[in-house]
């Protein structure tokens, strides 16, 4: 019966036994991370010891209960979740709480640079809001003796086990200026602990209590401004507690979508800041379990009632899990001289003298100032009006340590068009030849196109009185603020590994806790975010558009074997040595007729890599069909103008064919003009020693032996003296015509506008329009250097119809260079001789307007037309 009973009842599935094994594994270890959780043994073993640490730390943070305390007060809620990991808080966050040593370090160069400068007190104090186990205090001895730095430190938390942490830690240490304070952050007051202070009480007393109102260098707060529920009378109290010139750190983690932040203009930039909304989403509600707040309002509202100086949004990497965490830095939004200072900035972006942010109304006694002040006011001015109108922080360009860098609206797209990337690492121009052709004195006012600022250093190491350097792409101001921050805050040493080398193992280092006070928060992103890899790997100038000019010739030059012949080509000892090199080897490679008509006369190719735009491509094949309609004219002019004999023993370019661009598109006009480019510098100039704009296309770094006149020693004792960019540089981000525009008028003395004139089309009025503004900026008498990719611009006729008298100083001519590049067929000077009327027409020159400058003697002396000097460039140059 019983047998037929069991028969009767459905069979079970079963279980396969490893199966089952496992399940008593994962059960046995569960009772031992519980066991050991609650277990207050103590192991000797390393091993155990790391598995009851992060035991506790697991049942703790993933499967205790969390309550509300005895009372239900946030003290006793913090208790409940604290109190039984106290002692293992730190061994158990480093991986997690990422961003703390950054912000740190930040805060830290902040510091020294305030205390050097005397903005802060020599000794500064430092308060540390939910500072726990004080575990920031002890980290930042890495970047500052925090005993003899700091004149006290305040740890304030609202976690009495987390605050024995800390006091046990600092009697180790044996620190006597730190103060430990159980306190709620909403309620600590400096006032309060006046006898442990490191001086005495002098600011205003407080309407309320009528005691003295002290303040506070610095303040951070690292992972908790999202625990505390009552944010916003915190973040008020900070406001409060902050020193006028002092800093505030923040760390925590955060999630937010672009359209929360997208049309502020304040935050310091916007790289990495959107979360996808799976991870909005996940980690909100995660961290809601621990009563950890991620809503996006906490730093919003951070970034209200401070400035941003720098911003950083990253992700912490663990388990294969990625967590948004940022890293903030502000200082104080209002301050007595906020007004003071947008004048003076404003003023130095316009080189209007008149403007005033506190009264903006002409001053009769001077005939200058009937001119509208609304003509001088930038863009970042107007910014900040506008936000000053709404009550907003101002932008964070405003509240860097110098301001050279002039605020612009990093989300329009004529500036996210070049998908942050900088298309020249390295500058094309030579800046001996400018050096010679310029004679820079300490009176010029120079505006300059910034590329990769190498010649603005060059300029700027002869001391002029101002230099603007313009550029449209963001990336390229990024590379050039950097390079003065560099010269700002580092030894030679560390600036030729840089920019000589390319490479800088601790770049990343040396950016947080040296550049980061000298670098706008949109350049401080950009190289946090790019910065690493480009100074490792192959180095800076293999990054940027240009890159791929080099990575095409290293590649041919790997593919043919031709590498040894190349390093001894860059080691030539003798220009006999240098030629045969050229001759036998290296001219085949790069002057290929297949690869110039295959590749290098692609369009996009053209512009990608070497930045010729269409209508710069369009002039070199309008000079090519130009010489073959006149042939002979062509051979007569090389038989005067060179040598029947060259010391080039490759094939000369043929005999141009009118057909030839049709037949083979650009590729037969631009291997002529590649040929008349380097054949003649392979022949006359020295690579190993003079010619470093080769010799870095080659190498892929700069040598001791040749490099540009920036990186040379002395140019770095110029440039990392005090006054060497402050009041002397403005960077902007904008088209040349925008800040042409808003100049104040005759106040530049040179324009250096590179070959940009070559990039206009010659149908439009946009050229026409462009000299129109540099003619009201400058000077009469003043110069604008040019070079083009044509013998005879046709731009040229334009700007002498509107007020200038041109002269080609020099031209390339087949088998001469122009300078030590020699990418240019020809270099101008045109020189201001009138004024312009409000509709463009030409004013007499003996009639004054309301914004000619009288020059001075020296600008008379050097400018005047007819006694131009030959330019001595070199044997080989033509001179007109």
């Amino acid at each position: 019966m019983a047998s037929t009973i069991l028969s009767r009842i459905p069979s079970m599935p079963v279980m396969s036994a490893p199966i089952v094994a496992g399940f008593l594994v994962l059960g046995i270890l569960a009772t031992m991370v519980i066991l050991l959780a609650q277990s207050n043994l103590k192991f000797e073993s390393p091993v155990l010891s790391a598995i009851q640490t992060y035991s506790k730390f697991a049942w703790n943070c993933f499967v205790k209960p969390h309550s509300k305390g005895k009372s239900g007060s946030q003290q006793d809620a913090l208790e409940s979740f604290y109190s039984a990991q106290a002692t293992i808080y730190d061994a158990t966050r480093s991986r997690l709480l990422r961003g703390r040593e950054d912000m740190l370090a930040l805060v830290a160069a902040q510091m020294r640079a305030r205390v050097n400068t005397g903005t802060v007190p020599a000794k500064p104090v430092w308060v540390d809001i939910g500072g726990g186990t004080g575990y920031n205090i002890e980290a930042m001895n890495r970047f500052v003796e925090v005993p003899t730095f700091f004149g006290h430190v305040f740890v304030v938390d609202f976690s009495p086990s987390l605050c024995k942490v800390a006091r046990d830690r600092f009697e180790r240490l044996g620190w006597k200026n730190v103060t430990v304070v159980c306190q709620d952050a909403r309620h600590f007051k400096l006032e309060d602990h006046e006898d442990v202070l490191p001086y005495g009480l002098s600011s205003p007393r407080s309407a309320i209590d009528g005691k003295n109102k002290k303040r506070a260098e610095l303040i951070t707060m690292s992972y908790s401004l999202s625990m505390i529920p009552e944010y916003y009378p915190v973040i008020d109290s900070i406001s409060s507690l902050l020193a006028s010139n002092g800093v505030i750190g923040v760390a925590d983690f955060y999630v937010q979508s672009e359209v929360d932040y997208h049309s502020r203009n304040y935050i310091g930039g916007e790289i990495n800041r959107h979360c996808m909304w799976i991870s909005r989403v996940f980690w909100r509600t995660w961290f809601e379990a621990d009563r950890v707040n991620l809503e996006a309002a906490r730093r919003d509202y951070l970034e209200y009632r401070f400035g941003t100086i720098a911003s950083i949004n990253q992700r912490c990497h663990l388990l294969g899990f990625r967590i948004p965490y940022y890293v903030w830095m502000g200082v104080a939004k209002d301050s007595s001289s906020v007004q003071l200072r947008l004048a003076k900035v404003n003023a130095s972006a316009t080189e209007s003298p008149f403007i005033s942010a506190l009264d903006l109304q002409s001053r009769a006694a001077e005939e200058s100032q009937r001119l509208s002040a609304s003509q001088f006011r930038s863009k970042a001015y107007d910014s900040a009006v506008v936000n000053l109108a709404a009550s907003l922080p101002l932008p964070s360009a405003w509240y860097q340590t110098h301001h050279w860098r002039i605020y612009y609206d990093e989300t329009l797209q004529k500036h996210r068009q070049f998908n942050d990337e900088y298309i020249y690492a390295f500058t094309w121009e030579d800046d001996q030849a400018d050096e010679r052709i310029l004679k820079i004195n300490e009176d010029d006012v120079i505006l300059a196109i910034t590329s990769a600022g190498d010649n603005i250093l060059s300029y700027a190491t002869q001391r002029p009185k101002r230099i603007h350097a313009v550029d449209l792409n963001p990336s390229q101001n990024h590379l050039l603020e950097l390079k003065v921050a560099s010269f700002t805050a580092l030894e030679y040493s560390d600036v030729w590994k840089m920019f000589g080398e390319g490479k800088h193992d601790n770049f990343r280092e040396i950016l947080i806790s040296k550049l980061s006070p000298h670098l706008s928060s949109y350049a401080f992103q950009y190289w946090l975010e790019h910065g690493p890899a480009a100074f490792s790997g192959k180095g800076l100038y293999n990054t940027g558009g240009s890159r791929h000019a080099l990575q095409l010739a290293q590649w041919l030059f790997w593919i043919v074997n031709l590498k040894d012949q190349v390093d001894r080509f860059c080691s030539s000892q003798t220009m006999n040595e240098q030629r045969e090199l050229w001759n036998k080897s290296i001219r085949k490679v790069l002057l290929s007729r297949l690869l110039a008509w295959t590749i290098i006369g692609n369009k996009a190719w053209l512009w990608k890599a070497l930045g010729v735009p269409n209508a710069q491509r369009e002039m070199i094949e309008a000079d090519y069909l130009r010489q073959s309609r006149d042939n002979d004219n062509v051979q007569d002019t090389r038989a005067l103008s060179a040598p029947q004999t060259s010391p080039i023993a490759g094939p000369k370019p043929l005999a141009p064919s009118v057909t030839d661009i049709a037949s083979f598109g650009s590729g037969r006009a631009v291997w002529e003009y590649a040929v008349n480019t380097l054949d003649p510098v392979a022949a006359a100039s020295s690579i190993s020693s003079e010619n470093h704009y080769y010799l870095l296309c080659l190498l892929g770094h700069y040598t001791r032996r040749c490099h540009p006149t920036y990186l040379t020693p002395r140019s770095h004792t110029k440039l990392s003296k005090a006054d060497a960019f402050d009041g002397r540089i403005s960077i902007h981000t904008d088209e040349l015509q925008e800040v042409l525009e808003r100049m104040a008028p005759a106040t530049l003395t040179i324009a250096v506008v590179m070959d940009s004139m070559d990039w206009f089309d010659p149908g439009s009025d946009a050229a026409s329009c462009q000299i129109g503004k540099i003619n009201r900026a400058l000077k009469v008498g003043g110069r604008v250097l040019l070079r083009s990719a044509g013998l005879e611009p046709w731009y040229v006729a334009r700007f002498e119809q509107l007020g200038f008298k041109g002269k080609r100083v020099a031209c390339r001519m087949p088998g001469s260079c122009i300078d030590r590049v020699n990418m240019y067929a020809s270099t101008w000077v045109l020189t201001k001789i009138a004024n312009l009327d409000a509709n463009g027409a030409v004013v007499a020159p003996e009639t004054k307007t309301a914004h000619e400058v009288v020059m001075s003697p020296t600008m008379r002396s050097r400018n005047r037309p007819s006694s131009l000097e030959p330019l001595d460039l070199g044997d080989a140059v033509i001179i007109e």
